[in-house]
């Protein structure tokens, strides 16, 4: 019974936290699906990364509050509706509801064809920005987590490096612990720059943190 009691009281705590987060109640307001659309606005706005024009690829997309942020960044008035001035492909194993404007893929990432379905969606063209919020189920065990979320990462370096202009960038999602600085070398070993972030929008208790790269050590042409 201690367990069950224990649960709950993390589970009480967890949804005192959640109905109290300022960001959650800035979302509700502003109309975002999650609050994870100001961890995305805080590294476009720190690093200038989205702009006009721009085509964008948004791995693990749902519930859409990422594609959302960039829809409204990429409309001339900031608005979640009307003009588009860019591109956005967004692509996730859950589903998404609809965002005007963004092409929407369901799949998982990791299986040959729904690659083949997001390289048909950019038609040929190379990516100006790849944002990837991707996360595996996790099992509690570290090294499994581990392996799980360095395969998600690479796979989104692998794209990156077949898609991105040589001057694009690469936003993944990674947590501090076991693999993390294996990432950061991987990082660095693609990119020209690298930045880790941890947006104020990301909880203090959570090890979630992101890493940029920005520009291409060495693009391969298709």
């Amino acid at each position: 019974m201690k367990v069950k009691t224990q649960s709950k009281k993390v589970n009480k705590a967890w949804l005192n936290d959640h109905v109290n987060d300022p960001y959650v109640k800035l979302a509700q307001k502003e109309g975002y699906r999650a609050r994870a659309a100001y961890k995305l606005k805080e590294i476009d706005e720190t690093l200038g990364l989205i702009r006009p024009g721009h085509l964008v690829v948004d791995l693990g997309s749902a519930p859409g509050a990422w594609s959302q942020y960039l829809r409204r960044r990429l409309s001339p008035q900031g608005a979640a509706v009307g003009e588009l001035n860019g591109t956005i492909v967004a692509l996730d194993l859950l589903p998404m509801e609809p965002i005007e404007g963004v092409q929407f893929i369901q799949g998982d990432f990791r299986e040959d064809a729904v690659l083949a379905q997001l390289e048909a969606a950019v038609a040929g063209r190379q990516a100006d920005v790849v944002v990837s919020d991707m996360a595996p189920n996790l099992s509690g065990i570290e090294s499994s987590d581990a392996a799980r979320i360095a395969h998600l990462i690479e796979l989104a370096l692998d794209f990156s490096q077949n898609h991105l202009k040589p001057q694009g960038a690469l936003v993944v999602k990674l947590f501090h612990g076991s693999g993390y600085s294996q990432l950061v070398k991987l990082f660095k070993a693609t990119f020209k720059v690298v930045k880790p972030i941890k947006p104020k929008s990301s909880r203090d208790k959570s090890s979630e943190t992101f890493l940029v790269g920005i520009g291409l050590i060495s693009p391969r042409s298709e």
